[in-house]
């Protein structure tokens, strides 16, 4: 029942098309360091590969099989669409990740000094121990919408001559005390201020250094302070993904949950040729590490509204052809799984984790100790998987999320799966999840990326 290692499974010309791959990978998550930055990346690259936007194909009134769109949901969230041969009825194959990692958020009313220096007040998104967050290189990335329509773009910390910023901790030399917390506490959540500056404006006496921070982001942005109130300004760490370890095996980087199964769903999506049997779908969501709410969530009716375009446009929507479009779908759920790291085996039961190298993973369920809020697929399901992967010479692995009375997590598989249709989780094993920089294994993104290429085309 053990997985192979694959890498010791390829050819030099498979090697050279697995490093073309995460190198362009690479590039992705170090460009897109927020929900709204990888949706324009990937908006790009979908045009570029011939995908219309949605919007188009409606005033031109028709879909047919063969035609290539996507719809952009808020800049925050996105849904491509390959129309194939068979009737939109009879289902979909859907691969579905979602855009958003663990960060700090700064607060709406965030920018104040203390003895002469000036902060930014932030609130965590997702689930990150705080303690991680701390004497990192930050960048700032995201926008500000003013009063008058226009919406400034934000991105200090990752060009060479770029400033960057701080989370600051207690020297060791003081930290006795702070040594004996437990770990949640080390570091609270109300004290990941962002260090911003020291200087003091001179003919100011009060709020000096903060006065001189304002005054810089005006002469750069041309903002006031009181635009904070409409500001969507995220913290994450500075700098590009890198190679890991001497042989270049795995790479590093800020956002592999979930970008790593986002981009690699989405290369599929654009490297498909010709027509698919069943309509193809790739969606890119927003707010999965929150709970998939709001709009831009799964947890919205983005996705099922613009099913109803497709079908309309294809002059098949029915309430009911609708229903049983959904129904019939399959889906898989690309999220990232745990990576078994051997400084941490108590956490992981060996027979039912993931390994580095060993291919895609398939999750049959996540969830909490008794299987809690978890998408549990079926046998027959799985069998089908199995087949197509194994058809079209991927590696591939099963996995649990640690042991049984450990921890356990959540994807969006459920949400999908409400509509009766069949859904896995499947992804990616990663180590570090949820850190600011997490680990992954290139040869698994090769074996992921030529899993869901096979999925889009085989399921039936």
């Amino acid at each position: 029942m053990e997985r192979k290692n694959a890498w010791k499974t390829y050819t030099a010309d498979q090697r050279q098309a697995l490093d073309a791959l995460c190198e362009s990978y690479k590039e992705y998550i170090s460009e897109g360091k927020t929900e709204r930055e990888c949706t324009v990346i990937s908006v790009d690259a979908a045009k570029a590969a011939g995908f219309v936007n949605l919007e188009e194909a409606m005033e031109k009134g028709e879909l047919r099989a063969g035609d290539r769109v996507y719809a952009d949901n808020m800049g925050k969230s996105l849904m491509l669409a390959i129309i194939g041969s068979q009737p939109m009825e009879k289902g979909l194959n859907i691969l579905g990740s979602h855009i958003d990692s663990p960060r700090l958020d700064i607060k709406q009313n965030p920018l104040y000094e203390n003895t002469e220096l000036a902060y930014l007040d932030t609130h965590y998104y997702g689930g990150i121990k705080k303690y991680q967050w701390v004497t990192l290189p930050l960048a700032l990335h995201g926008v500000i919408a003013k009063k008058d329509g226009t919406v400034v773009k934000v991105n200090i910390g990752e060009n060479e001559g770029d400033p960057v910023f701080c989370v600051t901790d207690l020297l060791i030399h003081l930290a006795s005390e702070q040594m004996e917390k437990k770990a949640g506490k080390v570091v609270e959540g109300e004290n990941l201020d962002v260090l911003m500056g020291s200087i003091p404006v001179c003919d100011e006496e009060k709020d000096a250094v903060a006065k001189g921070v304002m005054n810089i982001l005006k002469e750069s942005y041309g903002i006031e302070e009181e635009d904070f109130l409409s500001a969507e300004i995220e913290v994450v760490p500075a700098g590009k993904a890198r190679d890991c370890g001497i042989d270049r095996s795995m790479i590093i980087g800020y956002g592999h949950d979930d970008r790593i199964c986002a981009y690699t769903s989405l290369k599929a999506m654009l490297d498909f040729e010709g027509t698919p049997e069943r309509t193809a779908i790739c969606l890119l969501v927003d707010k999965e590490e929150i709970g998939s709410v709001g709009a831009t969530g799964m947890e919205s009716r983005f996705f099922e509204n613009t099913v109803a375009e497709l079908m309309n446009l294809a002059d098949c929507y029915s309430e009911l052809s609708l229903r049983r479009c959904l129904r019939n779908s399959a889906m898989l759920s690309s999220d990232v799984s745990a990576a078994f790291d051997p400084a941490y085996e108590s956490a992981f039961e060996r027979k039912n984790t993931a390994y580095f190298g060993r291919g895609m993973v398939f999750n049959k369920f996540t969830g909490a100790r008794g299987k809690s809020g978890s998408n549990d697929a079926n046998a027959e399901y799985i069998a089908a998987l199995r087949k197509i992967m194994d058809d079209a010479d991927v590696a591939f692995q099963t996995a649990e999320l640690g042991k049984v009375d450990i921890g356990g997590g959540g994807t969006i598989a459920y949400i999908l799966a409400n509509y009766g249709m069949n859904v896995i989780d499947s992804g990616i094993a990663v180590m570090n999840m949820h850190a600011p920089w997490e680990i992954a294994s290139k040869a698994d993104i090769y074996e992921a990326y030529k899993g869901y290429t096979a999925f889009l085309k085989d399921m039936k």
